[in-house]
């Protein structure tokens, strides 16, 4: 195996749901008061204490009506735009090499038609920019120098069942020792030595070469999938010279006889570990594949959408009407808001059809085995019915779980789901959630483990209270037993950082830690960003990804944005005397409810102390019935 160590030898059909139409637009209830401004039409609560302006849309309405605190927005839309737009024109400044301002500027009070238009001209300005502009720089940016400064933990592949090796990664552990090039050398050829592993971050690894001991100056970071590095044995079997580095050639006389001392025993990559990733990256998604995806501009509907391009098993996919190819959107091919063709129709979604009357020339369905399974359910017997309550992740605001209410049950398990308070008059905001998905939780969920619930818009008996709240719109819950309770030993802590796909921007992939745990719940943050951006998700989520991933996949990372700032003032620092800039670090608005058991729907609920952020897995019981 270790013969020739000290050589040195040169390296030698047209789709059946374009038959649907989009749906009627309802109109706005006969017994809902209303105000008009500008042409625009708004619902007007009552209230009592005083006027206050929109700072998003310009809109003058009741304050007590206001959405958030600070009662600064007439609607969970303008606060999300705001919020959203803020943060994009910080990405922007980004991409330009600024460093992001505490306050970003956001679009002029306008009426709302003429804050639409204003948006879909930015979107367009900055899918224009993304043409000419390079990719954010990330030069500067290290995960192993992030990591090993901050002795931070990263979250192990295991965790990460849909990334690649995230089923096969073994016993890839420190001590494994494996053969990588030797960088501390003169010879004009390609020359190798056997390394440890000193620490593991995602598919990243800090390797020390043989020989070095306890002396870390030429330890160095690299991705354990990358193409060179092979198990212990790879050298002799390929003819490939294994050489000392050059800062301890001189330290031994027989490099051969401490070879074989040191690794007897010693474990190293399986001999088709690079054949075992290669496979691994293989997806069956192709480019000129048609789908059903959600309609990102109205929710409650699906579209035809065609696969673009495939990295790392996500899908850019554009919808079929656009003719320049801008109108896209990112997700991962096991991602729930894709689907066949045909999907729509066969559950009673609602479906845009497509102005294209037949598929373009090599266009062609997905064939339907390649999509995520969901669990198959019972809807025979005690089922979910319109006009239950439960909570549920806002899916246009990912950072809260609000009050929500099932607005209309599809086949399949699905559920269409709205969010009190803030839906529009034509449930364009509806939001599809399959029976079994982790999004949806039973009433008393955030109480029971301490999560602050977003109460409905306007609603002013606060602190909010299940039990008064269903007594008073005539409603029940409901029941908890058809809840998706399951919960995997998913491996993941609070401090963990790894790779994540900001929902509310899906084409970036940003640099994130978990927060808080919760059963399978995690409260994902984005380093360097405000707390409103955080984000839940579920432990299974096609959206998260081990360090290191996009690297591996040639994916574009975003960096934290502190290090954005510090790179960027770095580099201006040259030029002339400036004050450090200063970084985000957000409010702190997670509070802590207090604990209290409710009468719910007549029934008697024994509420179980949720798993603490520590303890990710544990009991996947939310609430116990008691029996009689």
């Amino acid at each position: 195996m270790f013969d020739g160590y000290d050589s040195c030898s040169e390296d030698t059909s047209s789709s059946s749901s374009s038959e649907e139409s989009e749906e009627e637009v309802a109109p706005l209830p006969s017994n809902l008061p209303i105000i008009k401004n500008n042409g625009q039409v708004y619902t007007y609560p009552d209230g009592k204490s005083g006027m206050a302006t929109c700072e998003m849309c310009g809109m003058v309405g009741v304050r007590d009506a206001f959405y958030s605190k600070t009662k600064r927005f007439c609607s969970v839309s303008c606060s999300r735009s705001y919020s959203s737009n803020s943060k994009k024109a910080s990405i922007l400044a980004r991409l330009q090499g600024k460093p992001p301002t505490k306050k970003a500027k956001v679009l002029q009070k306008q009426p709302l038609v003429a804050k639409l238009a204003a948006y879909a001209q930015y979107q367009a300005t900055l899918q224009n920019q993304a043409k000419t502009k390079a990719a954010v720089s990330m030069e500067g940016f290290s995960w192993g120098n992030y990591i090993n400064s901050n002795s931070f933990i990263a979250a192990p592949v295991t965790c990460f069942k849909h990334a690649p090796m995230g089923t096969c990664w073994g016993d890839i552990s420190e001590n494994v020792r494996v053969e990588v090039p030797n960088t501390d050398c003169s010879l004009p050829t390609k020359v190798f030595w056997i390394a440890g592993i000193i620490k593991l971050a995602g598919y990243n690894a800090l390797l020390r070469y043989e020989g070095f001991e306890n002396d870390s100056g030429l330890d160095f970071w690299c991705n354990i999938c990358g193409s060179d590095i092979h198990p212990v044995g790879w050298c002799a079997a390929s003819g490939k010279p294994l050489v000392p580095p050059r800062t301890i050639q001189h330290k031994y006389t027989n490099w051969k006889a401490f070879l074989v001392k040191r690794l007897t025993g010693a474990k190293t990559l399986p001999p088709d570990f690079s054949q075992k990733v290669s496979e691994s990256m293989q997806y069956p998604f192709k480019p000129c594949m048609r789908v059903e995806v959600v309609d990102k501009r109205h929710l409650c509907r699906t579209r035809v959408a065609v696969v673009e391009s495939v990295i790392g098993g996500r899908l850019r996919l554009v919808y079929e009407e656009s003719e320049d190819r801008t109108d896209d959107f990112w997700c991962h091919m096991h991602s729930p808001l894709i689907h066949h063709i045909g999907w729509s129709r066969s559950i009673g979604h609602r479906f845009k059809r497509s102005d294209i009357t037949k598929k373009q020339d090599g266009h062609f369905d997905t064939p339907p085995h390649l999509f995520a399974k969901v669990k198959e359910v019972d809807q025979s017997g005690e089922w979910f019915k319109e006009g239950m309550k439960l909570e549920a992740i806002d899916p246009l605001n990912l950072s809260t779980i609000c009050v929500a209410t099932i607005r209309k049950v599809l086949a399949d398990g699905f559920l269409m789901i709205g969010i009190d308070g803030s839906e529009a008059a034509d449930g364009s905001d509806w939001f599809c959630y399959h029976a079994t998905s982790p999004s949806i939780f039973p009433v008393g969920f955030c109480e029971i483990n301490m999560i602050e619930l977003t109460p409905p818009r306007g609603y002013t008996k606060l602190p909010f209270k299940w039990f008064d709240y269903l007594r008073e719109t005539g409603s029940i819950a409901a029941p908890v037993k058809l809840f998706n309770k399951d919960v995997p030993n998913h491996g993941f802590r609070v401090g963990m950082k790894l790779e994540a796909v900001d929902l509310m921007e899906p084409r970036l992939i940003c640099v994130a830690t978990v927060t808080r745990i919760i059963h399978r719940l995690l409260r994902i943050h984005f380093d360097g960003w405000e707390e409103e951006y955080d984000q839940w998700v579920d432990c299974e989520s096609p959206d998260l990804y081990p360090v290191g991933w996009c690297q591996l996949t040639g994916y574009q990372l975003q960096p934290p944005a502190s290090q954005s700032s510090r790179e960027s003032q770095s580099a201006s620092s040259k030029q002339k005397k400036k004050a450090k800039s200063q970084q985000y670090k957000g409010h702190k608005k997670m509070t802590t409810l207090q604990l209290k058991e409710e009468l719910l729907d007549g029934e008697d609920y024994n509420f179980l102390q949720g798993a603490s952020d520590q303890e990710s897995n544990g009991s996947a019981n939310f609430y116990i019935k008691q029996e009689p």
